[in-house]
């Protein structure tokens, strides 16, 4: 397990007001599709230490009409409900609005505005990073978002479509301008997919243009990478991502100084096996599972013949044999995740 910075926890392990409510500590779960679902959120709460949750991205259109005990995307466990912020995708303020509203109802922390994730079947509904090439258009959401709820409004959002951090910092304030609690910034340009490391100095240049708590997400794998990005750029805390999916316990390791060996990863991968089955059918569990396992096997040397295992599982009793198997033979844990398995 990789050595805690001493000073680490005392940075994390603070409260932060975002709007009219506070987050107990300053690392966070940043908004991930198919991985960020209720499943691994219940997973990272059971280890402790994520003082905020942010869904996996929601389709705005679809909340309004979506059940909690039946929808695989707009659900949650009792226990995160008021640390956990739902991230709704869309174009259109009016349906940006209602769906808003959908969340707040149901006594949720608050809301979070996609403008960051660069897919190409989302930016090609002008979603996500699409919007940052029609900024007028984003500030015309959130203000909607904002007019809807009193709850926090956040965004995340990227550097943009070329590598020039002068759009994202003005963007940044007229988010602010727009009713936006706390920012999550990414630095990287939307059709870069992890080509290339993140410009951790525009996270700085965006601190530095607004008054309200900026998230830094990129590139944060190991605790000194985290109190890095802390020193370096000045933001107010940390979006946690594939980190977060590698190594679940990350959080309450790095804010609450918990010690772990390498036999967590058993632990952990057992668990997530149960909590998938009981929060989705069949189908679904086994997609999610295998969704997770390149985030897993990066953990260990010849972690992808594990990968390659369970992605040809069937069921999710073959994927608990593999798993039995795998660390039956106490495999060789790598010193930091192997990012040839998670991009």
């Amino acid at each position: 397990m990789p050595v805690l910075p001493e000073k680490l926890p005392g940075l994390l392990n603070r409260p932060l007001a975002i709007g009219a409510k506070m987050i107990p500590s300053r690392l966070v779960l940043a908004p991930m599709s198919c991985l960020g679902h209720v499943a691994m959120r219940r997973l990272i709460d059971e280890f402790g230490g994520c003082g905020l949750f942010f869904s996996e991205m929601c389709s705005a259109g679809r909340i309004p009409h979506e059940t909690r005990n039946t929808s695989a995307y707009f659900n949650w466990h009792d226990a995160e409900a008021q640390r956990l912020s739902i991230q709704i995708a869309g174009s259109k303020p009016e349906k940006m609005a209602v769906a808003a509203a959908r969340i707040e109802e149901n006594g949720l922390f608050g809301v979070d505005i996609n403008l960051g994730c660069s897919a190409k079947s989302i930016c090609r509904q002008r979603w996500g990073a699409a919007l940052l090439q029609e900024p007028d258009l984003a500030l015309k959401v959130v203000c909607a978002v904002r007019r809807a709820v009193s709850c926090p409004v956040t965004v995340k959002f990227r550097t943009g479509w070329q590598d020039d951090p002068g759009p994202a910092v003005n963007l940044a304030r007229r988010l602010e301008d727009a009713g936006a609690d706390a920012l999550t910034f990414h630095p990287r340009v939307a059709p870069d997919r992890r080509n290339r490391p993140p410009k951790w100095q525009y996270i700085a240049l965006v601190k530095e243009a607004v008054s309200i708590p900026v998230f830094g997400n990129g590139n944060v794998f190991s605790p000194s990478d985290c109190l890095r990005m802390l020193e370096t750029t000045g933001c107010d805390g940390v979006a946690l991502g594939r980190m977060a999916i590698c190594q679940p316990w990350s959080f309450a390791q790095w804010v609450m100084a918990k010690r772990f060996e390498p036999q967590v990863a058993c632990r952990t991968a057992m668990r997530l096996l149960e909590l998938v089955g009981d929060n989705f059918d069949s189908g679904r569990a086994l997609r999610r599972y295998r969704r997770y396992t390149p985030y897993l096997a990066a953990n260990f040397r010849f972690g992808h013949f594990l990968m390659r295992k369970i992605q040809n599982a069937t069921s999710l009793a073959i994927i608990r044999r593999v798993l039995e198997n795998f660390f039956s033979l106490a495999p060789e844990w790598n010193s930091r995740p192997n990012l040839n398995l998670i991009g």
